[in-house]
């Protein structure tokens, strides 16, 4: 998708199942849009959807789940924890990529207006897209909630932005708007100490900390309010708690990544943390994140350190998942928490089961076949090699090859995301020359037609497990600094990385050369060829290196 839209509203319901998946089948029907997540909370009673996709088409998505959940949700029976004014409670509009905030208010403007027209519910603009500085603020607006409703209705000054100022009993008010993508942000610290997270909190946060004087009590200002000493960063919402017994947190919102990013907050977390004798040992991402926010931290991070700043998106986000320690708690997989990569529809080969992968090439179709196996033999190859790297980063034993091993582990992502894609490349290949076979072939202009295309179709169906080939050799490169520096209990991964490499390497080269043999391009077929030999001497030599290595260490 060239432009994201994310949306995530919240229906006042978290208990029935039967409305909560209603809500979401509502928006699954809508095409172009991809449903993300879906949170119901029994207590709050209320559910939190994530879906995003074009505008257009998350506009449409938005008005069908409101027209459902308006049709299925009774508030006059609504009971739960979580403040809430109506059945639909909140429709924000967030923009991700490719779009501008003045987007997305354009589209909270024109859901506001039909909604009210065709549901008949009074909606208010929050956020971004507020029309009133009173409005800004979505509590101003639900303050006293859906009891209080009725009798705020009679107050002119609340007339809603679309529809009448009247009470509708059972589906309450609505408030939408544009805003920024929030982003839940935990830093964790090596204390089980809990007020040390509370005071960094209370250093970075947009809120600061109360003013005292000299006898420890609060200072309370002209207003008749207590005075504060505002925090390091606007735009930030922080507290201390704990992770588990031993791990302390910093816990925070950015409300606006632009402005205040993960790096910014790291940063300034650690540098506060060694102000108190503790230290940030990594951090957690709680929910999804835009990739926008993790490149801007990679190239934070390559400055920060005299490198020169790459310009491979995907080798930023894995050196800012590393500098950030975002998998300090548990593996941090970008395919399920960046916005970006869960929008990416994967090729339906890659996006199967490893039950339905197996299934699948065991069937009598012809495809998927070798071509596709070496790919994904290439792809646990790298798997394996990144595990290695993520096992030896954080130990002290391994701390002077630290920084060699992060670029290792930026170089295995990116080649794992490459041979992901050429398992559906290679089958995509051979099907192409299958049609070019259906061609017509009724006349002489068609037969030739037919003929080039048959051509062209062998030769791409040669380059792409070329490219499989090529791919797979440098995971060889990254096996053997593994099996030398990486982690000395996970020696035989690394060689099990080359060995899965290797197989890769062989079994794509018996498919380039099956598709030389149907090819009249001499001059093509000859300059192949010539690869192809050096590439089977280059992988038989370094994988008897690495074999040599490990063999030698076990």
């Amino acid at each position: 998708m060239e432009k994201i839209v994310e949306c995530v509203p919240n229906f006042s319901e978290g208990r029935d199942k039967s409305v909560i998946d209603a809500i979401s089948a509502a928006i699954k029907a809508v095409e172009g849009v991809k449903l993300l997540n879906v949170d119901p909370g029994a207590d709050f009673n209320r559910t939190v959807y994530t879906f995003v996709g074009e505008p257009e088409p998350v506009l449409e998505a938005a008005f069908q789940a409101a027209k459902i959940g308006i049709a299925l949700i009774d508030m006059t029976k609504h009971k739960g924890e979580h403040a809430r004014m109506g059945a639909l409670d909140v429709m924000p509009f967030i923009p991700i990529k490719g779009v501008t905030q003045d987007d997305c208010i354009k589209l909270s403007k024109k859901f506001g207006e039909r909604m009210a027209e065709e549901l008949g519910v009074p909606v208010f603009l929050y956020a971004n897209s507020a029309t009133k500085p009173e409005r800004v603020r979505l509590p101003d607006i639900r303050k006293g909630e859906y009891e209080a409703l009725e009798e705020k209705f009679k107050d002119p000054a609340f007339a809603p932005e679309y529809g009448k100022a009247v009470f509708v009993p059972k589906s309450g008010a609505t408030a939408t708007g544009a805003r920024e993508i929030l982003i839940a942000y935990n830093i964790n610290l090596d204390t089980n100490d809990k007020s040390i997270a509370g005071k960094i909190a209370g250093k970075i946060r947009t809120s600061g900390v109360l003013k005292k004087d000299k006898n420890g009590e609060k200072i309370i200002g002209p207003d008749g309010k207590p005075e504060r000493i505002p925090g390091r960063f606007k735009g930030v919402q922080a507290g201390g708690m704990m992770y588990d017994e031993n791990i302390a947190q910093v816990s925070m919102n950015l409300l606006n990544y632009h402005k205040v990013s993960l790096h910014d907050a790291y940063e300034a977390s650690s540098e506060e943390a060694e102000k108190l004798g503790a230290k940030v040992t990594g951090s957690e991402i709680v929910g999804l994140v835009p990739k926008e926010a993790l490149v801007l931290a990679g190239r934070f991070y390559l400055k920060k350190e005299g490198k020169p700043v790459s310009t491979d998106e995907e080798e930023l986000v894995a050196i800012a998942i590393e500098r950030l320690g975002l998998s300090q708690l548990y593996p941090f997989n970008p395919e399920d928490k960046v916005i970006d990569y869960m929008v990416e529809e994967t090729g339906p080969l890659a996006s199967l089961s490893i039950k339905s992968f197996l299934s699948e090439t065991a069937s009598s179709s012809p495809a998927p076949g070798g071509g596709s196996v070496a790919a994904l033999s290439g792809a646990l190859g790298t798997a394996l090699s990144s595990m290695v790297c993520n096992l030896t980063i954080g130990k002290e034993k391994y701390k002077d090859a630290e920084e060699e091993i992060k670029e290792v582990l930026a170089r295995s992502e990116k080649l794992r995301k490459e041979l992901t894609i050429l398992i559906d490349e290679d089958t995509d290949a051979f099907n192409d020359v299958i049609k070019a076979f259906r061609m017509p072939k009724e006349t002489d202009e068609q037969k030739k037609k037919r003929s080039n295309a048959i051509q062209e179709g062998y030769k791409t169906a040669a380059q792409v497990p070329l490219k499989t080939a090529q791919t797979c050799t440098k995971i060889l490169d990254i096996a053997k600094v593994l099996a030398e520096k990486g982690n000395q209990n996970s020696i035989t991964d690394a060689a099990v990385s080359a060995l899965m490499a290797k197989a890769g390497v062989e079994s794509a080269i018996l498919n380039v050369r099956i598709n030389l043999g149907s090819i009249k391009d001499e001059a093509f077929v000859k300059k192949i060829s010539k690869e192809l030999s050096e590439l089977e001497k280059s992988t038989e030599s370094k994988t008897e290196d690495i074999l040599k290595i490990v063999e030698k260490a076990m």
